[in-house]
């Protein structure tokens, strides 16, 4: 619980800074690696959603599991990079 608590602490501030970021694009005061940070986050966030859709089925505790276990066999990573560990990257 401690790790998921840590991994919702980072992904919010990290999406506070992507707002920040776009916010300063829409004025025209962002560089090009701002925004290619701000981007990444926002796929993050995409891909959160996406596995919130699954959560919400039946059998999730197993669904979601042997989802991102065949999404890394084909070289897809579904998990927001908050949630994977520093090992892996």
């Amino acid at each position: 619980m401690l790790k998921l608590q840590a991994a919702l602490a980072q992904e919010k501030q990290e999406t506070k800074e992507m707002v920040t970021i776009y916010t300063k694009a829409t004025r025209g005061q962002a560089n090009k690696h701002e925004l290619a940070v701000a981007h990444a986050q926002f796929f993050d966030l995409l891909k959160g959603l996406g596995l919130g859709i699954f959560a919400i089925l039946p059998f999730a505790p197993i669904t979601i599991p042997l989802l991102v276990k065949l999404a890394s066999m084909v070289g897809v990573e579904l998990l927001p990079s908050s949630f994977t560990s520093t090992k892996e990257k």
